[in-house]
């Protein structure tokens, strides 16, 4: 997180008058919460979604200049009224962490290096495998004889993020393929 130095000497005023008065047995609370809205002052709340797991708890994103400057958990969701596990309460620092990959790597066959690709290059890598590999494994018939037209050897792993409605899309896409076997992180 950026800090400006006026932010910085305002939370380090805060937190020094706060310490002090706490040793004196004032009531602190209104001192805590002006300095936590410090650091979200000016930034925009926007309703986000948990990823790391089927319960998908709602988050609140605070951005500031188009940058991720904070989250929390939502309060007003009824499933964990704003608390959130460990992996929900990384979820900042998952994001801004400055070894996050950001860019598609590919490691070639036999290859010890991996190589940055762009988005284009990757998703045509993706079609293109998938294609071959429903070409190369097309089931027709069955032993009996019977119209089957499936592909074995290609697994599709659905979100818990999609709704209902998306996932009947994707399930519709993938089964016009020939996939057969699927499954849904939400039952993992």
């Amino acid at each position: 997180m950026n800090t400006t130095r006026r932010s910085f000497l305002k939370l380090m005023s805060v937190s020094a008058v706060g310490l002090s008065l706490g040793q004196l047995g004032f009531d602190l609370a209104e001192a805590q919460a002006y300095a936590s809205k410090l650091k979200i002052e000016g930034a925009k709340e926007v309703g986000s979604v948990c990823p790391f797991c089927s319960v998908c708890c709602q988050i609140i994103a605070y951005v500031r200049n188009g940058k991720l400057v904070s989250t929390e958990g939502d309060p007003d969701f009824p499933v964990n009224e704003g608390a959130l596990c460990a992996k929900g309460a990384a979820l900042f620092s998952m994001y801004t962490n400055p070894h996050r990959l950001t860019k598609p790597l590919y490691r070639a066959p036999h290859s010890d290096k991996w190589v940055e690709k762009d988005w284009e290059w990757t998703m045509n890598q993706i079609a293109r495998r998938v294609k071959d590999a429903r070409d190369k494994d097309m089931i027709l018939k069955n032993e009996k004889g019977q119209t089957v037209n499936r592909v074995d050897s290609l697994f599709m792993m659905g979100t818990s993020h999609a709704s209902n409605e998306e996932c009947a899309v994707i399930h519709q896409a993938i089964r016009s393929l020939g996939m057969v076997q699927m499954d849904h992180q939400a039952r993992v």
